[in-house]
């Protein structure tokens, strides 16, 4: 295949592609991106059928494309405008293809989950997105053909050349047991085979194969090389099937709101490159001002979305001891005072902790014990109430202040839908319990229009003088806690009894009440503290199982016990 030059690549291909599709009755899916690979691929699938018969075009062809809603608006509005040119020429040219727009379910959507559930940014721990956004949209439809047919053809434009962790994906697909095809790499997908036709291209082969051939669904490709010049590195995002394929976040075809980078280069280069898409600076800025992956704990609640705490113990930087194995356990032994070292969050305990560690020698596991002393934090969850509201108005007012210069090629673009405001509306209102309603506000304010949508259906136990009344009197309360953490004690009691006003309320229909006192009690026990130091000492409680844990003073002699029944009301002497 090395020797061969793009002529014979491309005859090869041709007469491969056609035998494979002659072969059997399966149905094919092409994954179309938009990019050069992508297309490419398309272009030679779509050249290879129609040189056959009229009558021996037996069997479907679907090309779908997964748009995110949050891609590159550029190529975005560019794959959107292909796939209706791929739907005249299909017509046109008696092809059996049919190309699909997919798109994920507003549940899914990411400002849904950013702005409504307050999922933190993406970032390599807690990539959220990927699923929710491009798998689940595309498996599902590919899943679903393969079911009807018995089996179906996934057509890839993965390519070896294009780097080393796609030549890494292209060889998970490697175990086939028929020609031309390999296994899907991914088990929920077993039933579907993987055909990658440019797989041994180069990206010149690539270029040079767009370039000189026309393209048969009459589309430009020398404006798709245009976009590729406008931006920086030599990259696409690549249909994405399972969790293996790369982030396309530092490539062309990404989304703009990714965060596997640092900073989007590529929508950076078009806004620095063209005057023409200067119209899209207002969504970088958005990007670089709030999509943060670190230093973000104080714009996130310390507990997590359920209200439950979750500890996590930070070896000391001075600990240089070698530790074998991996942890099983940790078991908090002793409760020391907060440690010095200004590098660690606030607020924060030394602890002393007995680690259980498992290590594997001469093929037999065994258990190893070590004290260590570390530094237990709270891993802090959503976004807080506050920070939340504050992304919706800048993005409102992004989408607003681009919306006066759009061009006429992209006149009808949207950066956030009325659908998604409105899940976002119902999550805040119904899920989280925050009654205010705040949406329809905070879009008068950011667009300097009327809310579009009219009234929440279901009615909520205070109406707004009620909410701001009971703010009021608990900004009032003279609380003597220490402000610690992204939230004042005075807040905290204020959302406290508002999530409790709505858990009554939701049993207000209900003949028999049953669950209504655990719930409310869950919220006392769990959920009321006055601060996150108060918080953090209670799941070190916890953590210690019913186990009395010791307080060492730094500088004194005194010792503080905690004694776990306490916290019910039990009295101990």
């Amino acid at each position: 295949m090395e020797s061969l030059n793009l002529a014979d690549r491309v005859a090869l291909a041709i007469k491969n592609t056609q035998e494979l599709y002659l072969s059997d009755p399966l149905p094919w899916i092409v994954g179309y991106s938009g990019g050069k690979d992508s297309t490419a691929t398309l272009q030679l699938i779509w050249e290879s059928i129609r040189q056959l018969p009229p009558h021996q075009r037996h069997k479907e062809i679907h090309v779908i494309s997964t748009d995110t809603l949050v891609e590159n608006p550029v190529v975005a509005i560019w794959v959107t405008n292909s796939l209706e040119a791929m739907t005249a020429a299909a017509r046109e040219q008696e092809m059996p293809i049919t190309p699909h727009r997919l798109v994920p379910k507003v549940e899914d959507r990411f400002w849904t989950n950013l702005i409504g559930k307050g999922y933190p940014a993406p970032r390599p721990k807690f990539r959220w997105c990927t699923s929710r956004l491009k798998i689940s949209a595309s498996n599902t439809f590919i899943t679903e053909l393969a079911n009807r047919a018995g089996e179906a053809i996934l057509v890839l434009g993965t390519r070896r050349a294009e780097s080393a962790a796609r030549d890494r994906v292209i060889s998970k697909y490697e175990n086939s047991t028929r020609a031309l095809l390999s296994r899907n790499s991914d088990p929920t997908l077993d039933r579907v085979w993987v055909y990658t036709p440019v797989a041994s291209w180069s990206t010149d082969d690539v270029w040079e194969y767009l370039i000189e051939t026309p393209n048969p669904w009459n589309y430009n490709n020398i404006e798709l090389f245009h976009i590729y010049r406008g931006a920086s590195a030599d990259s696409e995002c690549p249909l994405v099937v399972d969790k293996s394929t790369p982030s396309c976040g530092d490539s062309r075809f990404g989304c703009f709101v990714c965060t596997m980078v640092s900073e989007d280069k590529s929508m950076q280069a078009m806004i620095q490159n063209d005057e023409d898409k200067l119209w899209m600076k207002p969504l970088l800025d958005f990007r670089n001002a709030f999509l943060k992956t670190s230093g973000d704990r104080e714009v996130r609640e310390f507990s997590k979305m359920d209200g439950s705490l979750q500890l996590q113990f930070i070896n000391l930087k001075h600990d240089r001891v070698v530790r074998r194995g991996r942890v099983l356990s940790e078991r908090l032994i002793k409760r020391l005072d907060h440690a010095d070292d200004l590098d660690f969050p606030l607020p924060n305990r030394r602890v002393l902790v007995q680690e259980i560690r498992v290590v594997d020698e001469h093929g037999k596991q065994t258990q190893v014990e070590y004290e260590v002393e570390k530094v237990a934090v709270l891993v802090h969850g959503p976004y807080t109430q506050a920070y939340r509201a504050e992304m919706l108005n800048a993005l409102l007012q992004a989408q607003t202040e681009i919306r006066g210069k759009l061009p006429d090629s992209v006149a009808h673009f949207s950066v956030i839908s009325e659908e998604e405001l409105e899940e976002i509306r119902r999550i805040w209102v119904h899920e989280k319990h925050e009654f205010e309603d705040l949406v329809p506000d905070i879009y008068a304010s950011a667009v300097g229009e009327p809310y579009p949508c009219g009234e929440l259906d279901d009615a909520t136990p205070l109406r707004p003088d009620d909410l701001r009344m009971l703010r009021t009197a608990c900004a009032n309360a003279e609380i003597d806690a220490k402000h610690i953490g992204p939230v004042s004690a005075q807040e905290m009691l204020f959302r406290d009894l508002r999530e409790l006003l709505g858990i009554q309320y939701s049993y207000r229909g209900a003949s028999r009440r049953v669950g209504l006192t655990g719930d409310l009690d869950s919220i006392l026990e769990n959920r009321s503290f006055e601060n996150e130091a108060e918080a953090l000492d209670f799941a070190l409680q916890k953590k210690a199982g019913g186990v009395e844990i010791m307080y060492e003073m730094r500088n004194a002699e005194e010792v503080l016990t905690f004694f776990p029944g306490a916290a019910m009301g039990e009295v101990t002497e």
